[in-house]
This record gives C-alpha cells, structure tokens and sequence, in this order.
C-alpha cells in the first residue's frame, strides 16, 4: 500500500499557487525568474505547471504579458493588470479568513490556543 501523504500534499500545494503566483507578479517575471524566485522562498514549483498556469492567468484576464527579444533569447515577460491586481486582493482576503478558520479547527485541544496538531 502507498502512502497517500505525497499525492495530499500535491493537491493541498496545487490549490494555493493561482495565489502564489499572482502574489510575486507585482513587477514584470518570465517563468524561469519566478520560478527562481519562489524557490528561493522556499517552495519548488515545475516547469510544466507553472508556465501553463501563468498561460491561463493571462487567458482569465488576470495578466498581461509581452515579449522581450533583448539578451540571448526572447522571453514572455508576465505582471499583474488591474484585474488581476483585484483578484489578488480578494484571493488574499479569503486565504486569511481561511487560515483563521483552519487554526481553530486544526487545535489539538479546546482552550489551548497554544497547541496545534
């Protein structure tokens, strides 16, 4: 039998990153930028989610992109519109309403504010 944590985990990490990513697109990322840059926050995302998701945040209207051919390879440069900037802001709200909701329920103990699983 396999251990079902690491497929929870993917999933748990795949509903947060239309999140994630709109978060560090306040100035200009191409993938490979941001994909660095969440890295050096601590989480690793692949080439083959990020790229389609930053596709369809710009589909959903949520960015705008452009292409620069400067250096040695043209590179689609992403940031947030004022769209997404809304989006952004509401997603925002509703992941710390969330995390509130989440600490109480995940207390190992009625009453003890200190503990949590």
């Amino acid at each position: 039998m396999t251990d079902p944590t690491g497929n929870l985990i993917s999933e748990l990490r795949r509903g947060t990153l239309v999140l994630t990513v709109l978060s560090q697109l306040d100035e200009e990322q191409y993938g490979y930028s941001l994909a660095q840059r969440l890295a050096d926050q601590g989480l690793e995302i692949d080439q083959g989610t990020l790229y389609p998701l930053l596709r369809r945040l710009e589909e959903q209207g949520l960015l705008d992109s452009e292409w620069s051919v400067e250096g040695p390879r043209p590179r689609r440069y992403y940031r947030l519109n004022d769209t997404g900037r809304e989006a952004l802001k509401t997603l925002s709200g509703e992941w710390y309403d969330l995390v509130a909701v989440l600490e109480k329920l995940l207390r190992k103990e009625e009453g003890d504010e200190s503990r949590v699983v």
